[in-house]
């Protein structure tokens, strides 16, 4: 295992602070928004043919993961990106200025197409859904509801409540702490099967895959991760390794392991990929993740989540073709063909709501004026980082456009 740590003085970077962009993680964001995709094709019957299906059930049947994935790399970055300074109530404005916007309209149209199909709505489900109260409603018709997929923005709602509250105790908290939240999360996530016992059965799904309390223990895992990396304390294998071990995961888990030990498994493959993506940025290293493509997809990966479910079923129902599957290649060829419909709307939504939305909503950023005394001989100190532990480094790089990449706390 490598050490992510800052270089020493040497170098001439000692005391530099943390690097706001990790464009790999927005890259990243992508692939996890894909995965959750394929999971709900393949769920919906559009493949008649059993060998095609077969193919989609092995890529993809673990990817409701993607959004274990989501909870993870949102505890990273936002503790990594947390700004010097900031009061909660900024922060809370940039997160509801962030994803209420996109909710709102997805609720919206999701509503407007119940009413064209002449579905029942419950209305409390329906205000639920959106003030984003949802997911601590154990009856299935509420926590999935609407726009089924805006659960997981509910239990992110909750993180976003409870992360200023407790960052000054992160801030505070002792390596060992951190890494103890980091060890934990995977056998607390195994222990919720046989927990599940003193849960109604009734509720029992709701409770282990809904819940927010308890979905927040991955949220909480990358909080600690990103935090032991502020300090230069995260110990974990390279992006290329990293990469190989959350693909053998993938497929071991996939063919051979219980359900009820995947997702303890892929939340350790998941952390390993974010940091160590996260470590290729600081260092100015080679990534797959930040082509300029997959910032693209990244950076609508959001608005693709909250899209790609109300379009398969609304033209699956509308064209009358719902349950019913494509025979041959027509099943693979729909489903290539949802994928880009709704990448495309998800660019729309991206463009012409969520970005006006952050610019409108969002607090602006303040001009932060050097303090004194915050000169290399002070830098040891910046950033909240405790006395004796060198930060990491921002990386040098001789590519001029990446200083005008927008940060990642404005692209999640």
């Amino acid at each position: 295992m490598r050490a992510v740590s800052a270089p020493g003085r040497d170098s001439g970077m000692t005391g530099a602070a943390p690097a706001d962009r990790l464009p790999s993680l927005t890259g990243l964001r992508w692939i996890a928004a894909l995965l959750v995709f394929g999971f709900h094709a393949g769920t919906m019957r559009i493949i008649a043919e059993p060998d095609h299906q077969a193919v989609v059930n092995w890529l993809f049947t673990l990817g409701l993961s993607g959004v274990q994935f989501f909870f993870i790399l949102s505890g990273f970055v936002l503790v990594w990106s947390a700004r010097p300074g900031d009061s909660r109530r900024r922060f809370w404005r940039r997160r509801v200025a962030k994803i209420w916007p996109n909710h709102v309209v997805l609720w919206g149209l999701a509503l407007l197409a119940a009413f064209w199909f002449a579905d029942p709505v419950d209305l409390g489900a329906a205000l639920e859904n959106l003030f984003l109260l949802q997911a601590w409603d154990p009856r299935p018709g509420h926590f999935y509801s609407i726009n089924t997929v805006s659960w997981s923005l509910s239990c992110e709602f909750f993180f976003y409540l409870c992360l200023p509250l407790a960052l000054p105790l992160i801030r505070r908290a002792r390596p060992w702490a951190l890494w103890a939240v980091v060890v934990a999360v995977p056998l607390l996530i195994l222990a919720l099967w046989p927990a599940q016992a003193l849960v109604p059965e009734a509720s029992r799904w709701w409770f282990t895959q809904v819940f927010p309390p308890v979905r927040s223990l991955e949220f909480w895992m990358g909080v600690a991760a990103a935090e032991l990396m502020r300090r230069g304390r995260w110990r974990g294998p390279g992006l290329p390794l990293a990469s190989l071990v959350f693909v053998a995961t993938w497929v071991v888990a996939a063919q051979w392991i219980r359900a009820e030990l995947w997702a303890a498994l892929l939340s350790v493959a998941y952390i390993l990929v974010i940091t160590a993506a996260a470590d290729a940025d600081v260092r100015g290293r080679r990534s797959p993740w930040r082509s300029r493509p997959m910032l693209w997809l990244g950076e609508v990966s959001f608005a693709f989540y909250l899209v790609h479910v109300f379009v398969m079923v609304t033209v699956l129902r509308l064209t009358g073709d719902w349950g019913v599957g494509f025979r041959g290649w027509w099943g693979p060829a729909v489903v290539l063909g949802f994928l880009l419909v709704t990448l495309a709307l998800a660019g729309l939504l991206h463009r012409f709501v969520e970005t006006p939305a952050m610019r409108l909503l969002a607090p602006r950023r303040r001009n932060r004026v050097a303090p004194e005394g915050s000169g290399p001989a002070a830098g040891d100190r910046r950033r909240g980082t405790a006395v004796g532990e060198r930060a990491v480094p921002r990386p040098r790089t001789a590519d001029p456009e990446v200083d005008h990449r927008p940060a990642y706390v404005d692209t999640r």
